[in-house]
């Protein structure tokens, strides 16, 4: 199994998206990339911490590979909308693709490029190494609840 941390907007959508794939067989949502290995909603809407609502894949990659999650997040939300996703506005709502080795950093800036030149250079999707990656505990219990 490999892991993908991806923040595309709110994390609730993507990672319904993402769990739906065959060969993702686990997913969780958090923040990540911000100041602090610790954070909560509370203090990420805040914007004061620097994180990313991000949803963690845990992935087979003989049956998806990294590639193609990478090009599915390019499809599942809008990279060209700076700190925003549909309703949501905040830093905590921007695009970005944390990778975890350089395998995973070549590969997203190579779909990242292709996507930057489709779009018309208006990708603003932020690449960068895995940093600070927390659970939303008290959101994800409070999702499953609802399940």
């Amino acid at each position: 199994m490999e892991i993908a941390v991806l923040a595309l907007g709110c994390f609730w959508g993507p990672e319904k998206k993402y769990g739906q794939l065959e060969g993702i067989y686990r997913t969780e949502v958090g923040y990540c990339g911000g100041n602090s290995p610790n954070t909560n909603y509370r203090e990420v809407c805040t914007g004061t911490t620097n994180h990313a609502e991000a949803v963690k894949l845990e992935f087979d990659p003989k049956v998806i590979t990294y590639e193609q999650i990478i090009k599915k997040f390019f499809e599942f939300h809008d990279p060209t909308t700076l700190n925003s996703q549909g309703p949501d506005f905040g830093t905590q709502y921007r695009s970005e693709i944390f990778y975890l080795n350089d395998e995973q950093k070549n590969i997203a800036q190579k779909i990242m490029n292709e996507e930057n030149l489709r779009l018309s250079g208006k990708v603003v999707t932020k690449l960068s190494e895995l940093k600070n990656y927390c659970a939303a505990e008290e959101y994800h219990q409070k999702y499953l609840e609802k399940r």
